[in-house]
């Protein structure tokens, strides 16, 4: 959510901001926006000077039965009781206009950033750099899924069965390896400073509300039939969530954390889900990297940020590249973002491992996360960024490391966090 100052004193940055995105057809809400904050303005000054004048009567109720004017003061008393009644309908009225306004301006979408390209959707996203020199072996890659199932450890049929399309088990040395990554990537980010933290795998609306937009709610989102709960998507929702309400000390900033847990989403769209695979389903689990920090220093760490995701994968000997999401692709709490993209020696293409983003402050109005600084109280910017969502990061690391004869090769990092296995091999049939 933007300041209504924007709307109010640089409406015309709004409405580039809308064509930027290609949601001009929001550009008359600014204008409804005005007029709901003229008449809530309106109506709050009406109730600040009843509020006041009631003081002053109140106060001289008091004199008047100190002086003995017991009729006077019976007459100022009812003149209370009329402010009172008033009150209630202005308050009530101050109400609905506030929800109102909140509900139109969470519609409007943050200020990207100046070096956000503008393009319409993801196929006019733009490569930025390639790390690692992709590599195409003189043998042919076999399809993730059936990489798992020659060595024993994926059964999506089961699944199917016990929970739908979308869900899978992953068993023996690729169950072991999936937990390898994750915590090889836990143990990554504390060695950069970041505090390890496992959140609520679920959220009540107001913080689903102060995260995302309406459209990504109702896209991704389940929820809990009978509570006020959601299954958490991605860690971030938990983590941004933790400070809701919060005047941070100045002093305690930046705050760098890194969050493990399960994601669950519905993957609704026209991308729907994969009948055999691993690339898009249900339930994966996560490594995210969460900071708040000053505004002025969030553009530093969005940079450091999506670097750290490019050395983890790195580190793993899996080429990548970053893509720079343009205009269209952002979500509209998003400032700027990046993807990183692995390379798939069996498609001979990159596909996304992870999504770096800067949301100004968007999320902390919203949820009313603020600093106190010297000169009063701030709202902070926040930032979130994927170190690894499995099994999808494990699918980078499967593809660019299995051999000719369908064995595949522990990246090294990752040995000690499998008893010091190598490699794995397929099972003899």
């Amino acid at each position: 959510m933007i300041d209504i100052k924007l709307i109010r004193e640089e409406k015309d940055k709004v409405i580039t901001n809308l064509q930027k995105k290609f949601q001009e057809e929001k550009i008359p809400m600014l204008d409804t926006i005005l007029e709901v904050d003229q008449e809530r303005r309106e109506n709050q000054l009406k109730g600040d000077e009843l509020r006041n004048k009631r003081n002053q009567i109140s106060n001289e109720i008091g004199i008047c039965f100190k002086n003995g004017q017991k009729e006077e003061a019976e007459r100022k008393k009812a003149e209370v009781m009329q402010i009172n009644n008033e009150l209630v309908e202005i308050e009530e009225k101050e109400g609905l206009l506030a929800n109102k306004l909140k509900e139109l301006m969470y519609q409007i979408p943050n200020i990207i950033d100046d070096s956000v390209p503008v393009g319409k959707d993801d196929s006019e996203n733009v490569e930025i750099e390639r790390f690692g020199e992709p590599f195409v072996p003189n043998y042919e890659i076999p399809y993730h899924a059936d990489i798992c199932e020659s060595l024993a450890g994926l059964d999506k049929e089961s699944a199917g069965r016990t929970s739908g399309n979308g869900f899978y088990y992953l068993m023996g040395d690729i169950a072991r390896l999936h937990s390898a990554m994750i915590s090889y990537a836990r143990d990554f980010m504390i060695d950069k400073g970041f505090i390890y933290c496992v959140p609520p795998f679920m959220i009540r609306s107001d913080v689903v509300t102060g995260v995302m937009s309406f459209a990504e709610m109702d896209a991704m989102m389940y929820k809990i039939e009978g509570e006020d709960l959601y299954l958490i998507g991605t860690s971030e929702h938990s983590m941004i969530g933790k400070f809701k309400g919060q005047i941070v000390k100045e002093a305690e900033l930046p705050i760098a954390l890194t969050s493990y847990s399960p994601c669950f989403r519905k993957e609704v769209g026209a991308h729907g889900l994969e009948e055999r695979g691993l690339y898009r389903v249900h339930q994966f689990e996560k490594q995210e990297m969460v900071v708040l920090c000053k505004p002025e220093e969030a553009m530093d760490w969005y940079n450091k940020m999506w670097k750290y995701t490019v050395e983890f994968f790195r580190s793993l000997d899996v080429p990548v590249r970053t893509l720079e999401c343009c205009s269209g692709d952002l979500a509209d709490l998003k400032v700027k973002s990046c993807d990183v993209e692995a390379w798939s020696p069996r498609q001979q293409k990159y596909f996304e491992v992870g999504s770096c983003s800067t949301l100004g402050d968007a999320q902390a109005r919203r949820l009313g996360i603020k600093a106190k600084g010297e000169n009063g109280n701030y709202y902070l910017s926040t930032l979130n960024n994927t170190v690894i969502a499995s099994p999808r990061g494990m699918i980078a690391v499967l593809e660019n490391n299995v051999n000719a004869d369908g064995s595949v090769n522990i990246p090294k990092a990752l040995q000690p966090y499998m008893g010091g296995l190598e490699v794995i091999y397929p099972n003899k049939k």
